[in-house]
């Protein structure tokens, strides 16, 4: 290509990176910035018509990735509280708890090399709204992960007695 071409391909490249990446979520207006020592998370879901987001929920993770010895269960104390955006009925959730870390008292064989691993505290199931962003407040240094769980339209008929 000719340094012209190359030149508006480039352009075009970082302005529709730019609109795509630089686009706030309509509704994250009214949700505060985070205080001193937070941040603030947000996620996107991909949208779904009503009545078509009725078989999924999102499994909301809170955690940190940190260097485990590899052999033992780690777990975290950490976990997500809604709170309610005064003036809007909008949720936002809350790490509450903090991050102390628990592990299962496995022995470790000698020489065993340490592992980073993303430790998880207590998860929450939130339904599937894409109308709305999901915003997460957490304090500094930690990670927020999420799953979409989906059900099958089959449905199960319990017996009596």
């Amino acid at each position: 290509m000719n340094t012209k071409a190359n030149t508006l391909f480039i352009a075009s490249a970082v302005l529709l990176t730019s609109f795509t990446f630089g686009a706030e979520h309509p509704e994250l207006k009214p949700f505060p910035k985070a205080k001193e020592g937070m941040e603030r998370f947000v996620i996107v879901l991909p949208e779904k018509k009503r009545g078509e987001d009725a078989g999924f929920k999102v499994e909301l993770i809170p955690g940190k990735t940190m260097m485990t010895d590899g052999v033992n269960s780690y777990f975290m104390g950490a976990s997500l509280e809604p709170q309610n955006l005064k003036g809007w009925g909008y949720t936002y959730y809350e790490i509450k708890g903090g991050g102390s870390v628990g592990s299962t008292l496995i022995g470790v064989p000698p020489g065993q090399p340490k592992v980073e691993k993303f430790v998880q505290g207590k998860t929450l199931l939130i339904r599937y709204n894409s109308r709305l962003p999901i915003v997460i407040y957490a304090p500094k240094g930690f990670e927020i992960r999420y799953r979409i769980w989906s059900a099958s339209d089959k449905t199960q008929k319990a017996k009596r007695g």
